[in-house]
């Protein structure tokens, strides 16, 4: 990375109510700083923490000629399509010597596939390698509102269905939309699954994390006959510090475009219009598009379509719930 001294990375995580799981961050950090002894690397959070994400850049812009902020988060919601827009905006007025960018979120690509993919491998050995046809597995992640963020999560179930010969690959969330996990497990018995991996999409521990573990003991109790197999969070992944490398280096090579559109949301209709309203403050969540849906999807791993009204709303066109946290 060019100009070193001058240059600050500012980690973006999301922050937990668990400290245990900001430590975990802030360990991540250190380890990254081992690795490149010469890149001077910041860490703040979007909430729940002592440093939030105003005060982090403002900590990242003293003494730096240029700050480059690195979303630490997976899927790219209502926090990376409008609260950091919007707090780089308010930095760039309050460091105006200062040239701020920032790089995309981590994402679901081949890294993150390759994770989730030896989480799995990691799932049957413990097991004891059962018949995949009779395995079903769950991709559990968080949950937002932003029906963009739930279909990066979808991609990386279709590409582990692609990869091995499981019958059964679905998805659950956390919160925020549907399904649950209950309702995924219940589905995959009814349909003569003997055993069931499932594989938390989380780099770091939190609240959620522990009620996961908390709902796999439930669900042993309540299927004696099923053995479960549950994995860990994996921010700590070699693939995690070679994605934040790459980032650096797309950062490098984009520098003057830092005042342009680098977020896959800035510009985009459903943010101005928000902005609009004055909505991009902590207290309201980003939605990846407004069209109507009767929640339809294809359980991934199976072809056929699993459509199911539901007459609640999933935050998809509405601007006054709760936005995107019935996690941390």
């Amino acid at each position: 990375m060019t100009d070193t001294k001058k240059t600050t990375l500012l980690l973006a995580g999301h922050g937990s109510r668990n400290r245990e799981g900001n430590e975990e961050i802030e360990r991540f950090a250190a380890d990254w700083r081992k690795m490149h002894p010469d890149w001077r690397i910041e860490v703040c959070f979007i909430e729940h923490a002592d440093v939030l994400l105003n005060e982090g850049l403002d900590r990242a812009a003293k003494g730096a000629e240029r700050v480059v902020l690195i979303p630490f988060i997976l899927n790219a919601a209502g926090h990376v399509k409008m609260e950091m827009p919007a707090a780089l905006e308010t930095a760039r007025e309050r460091h105006p010597d200062v040239e701020f960018i920032v790089t995309r979120h981590l994402g679901m690509g081949r890294d993150i596939f390759e994770v989730l993919q030896h989480q799995l491998e990691t799932q049957m050995q413990a097991l004891d390698v059962p018949d995949p046809q009779t395995t079903g597995v769950i991709l559990l992640g968080r949950g937002s509102s932003d029906i963009g963020a739930n279909g990066e999560l979808a991609r990386m179930a279709r590409w582990i269905f692609e990869a091995n010969d499981h019958e059964l690959v679905d998805l659950a969330f956390t919160g925020v939309t549907w399904p649950r996990l209950e309702t995924v497990v219940q589905r995959q018995v009814k349909l003569g699954m003997t055993q069931i991996c499932v594989i938390p999409v989380y780099l770091f521990t939190g609240v959620l994390i522990e009620r996961i573990q908390g709902q796999i003991e439930r669900l042993r109790q309540q299927y004696p006959q099923i053995a479960f197999a549950l994995g860990e969070h994996f921010g700590f992944e070699p693939e995690i510090y070679e994605i934040l490398d790459k980032r650096v280096e797309s950062s490098e090579l984009r520098g003057e475009l830092s005042e342009g559109t680098l977020l896959e949301c800035d510009g985009c209709k459903y943010r101005e219009a928000a902005e609009e309203e004055h909505l991009h403050d902590h207290s309201h969540t980003a939605t990846g598009g407004c069209g109507h849906h009767g929640h339809a999807h294809q359980e991934s791993g199976n072809t056929h379509d699993h459509k199911h009204e539901h007459d609640h709303e999933h935050g998809h066109c509405h601007h006054d719930h709760q936005h995107d946290h019935s996690h941390d």
